[in-house]
């Protein structure tokens, strides 16, 4: 292994997947793992042992999640960069992990070719996001930024006295607004070929999609996600 190799701790408590990444990664060129970790605690103490140059961390882990981790590794080792690794990108997944100090974040239908990218891109200084999060973040942005310029053309034009806009309702278990869309399509009998070709996007994001709202709101199956869009009003025939 070449001294100028990145050396990469993973940590994922799923132990097929934590050996496949690992397997993974040993066959790329210009990386050296130097540990695997079951759990967010043994992350922290095996980045404490090995000192890694990146750490590729999961985020849904017992004793010590991986937004926990990442925050104490980043704090204790301020050299040691981490990269996300997960089946989650929504927003409560997303941000937590970048405001605790990763540097890349990336979802699980990444393949051998981004994942090494983007731990080459956050060793060199660089962020290692994901298309489709960096889309997220831009969105971000841009709606974050669009309220407040509408807030402050509103309070300039109209008297002190002009009601206030009402709130965006709020959408139950935490689900995104595309979330929502993924689920009323679901229930309206799409299948996941249906669903990628409507909203214009790939398997792997309707996938991602998917997972996300059955973790959110706890249903194991299609049936069960119907069911769910139906009672909480969010079907397209509802």
């Amino acid at each position: 292994m070449s001294d100028n190799a990145v050396r990469v701790l993973v940590a994922d408590d799923q132990k097929v997947v934590r050996e496949g990444i690992v397997m993974l990664l040993g066959l790329l060129p210009g990386i050296e793992v130097v540990g695997a970790a079951a759990d967010g605690e043994e992350a922290v103490e095996l980045a404490a042992t090995h000192r890694p140059d990146v750490v590729l961390m999961d985020l849904r882990m017992p004793r010590c999640d991986g937004v926990q981790a990442t925050r104490r590794i980043r704090a204790a080792h301020p050299s040691t960069e981490v990269v996300v690794l997960t089946t989650y990108a929504d927003d409560g997944s997303l941000f937590p992990a970048l405001e605790a100090g990763a540097r890349g974040y990336l979802t699980k239908d990444a393949g051998a070719e981004e994942i090494a990218r983007a731990i080459t891109d956050v060793r060199a200084g660089a962020g290692g996001l994901s298309p489709q999060v960096q889309a997220r973040l831009l969105e971000r942005i841009a709606g974050s930024a669009a309220p407040a310029a509408t807030a402050a053309a509103t309070r300039a034009a109209d008297p002190p006295s002009a009601p206030a806009p009402p709130s965006a309702p709020t959408l139950p278990d935490g689900l995104t607004a595309r979330e929502v869309e993924v689920l009323a399509l679901i229930a309206d009998g799409l299948s996941n070929t249906e669903i990628a070709t409507q909203l214009f996007v790939s398997m792997a994001t309707v996938k991602t999609h998917i997972n996300n709202l059955f973790a959110k709101t706890g249903v194991r199956d299609r049936a069960q996600a119907v069911r769910y869009a139906y009672r909480h009003g969010l079907s397209g025939n509802s």
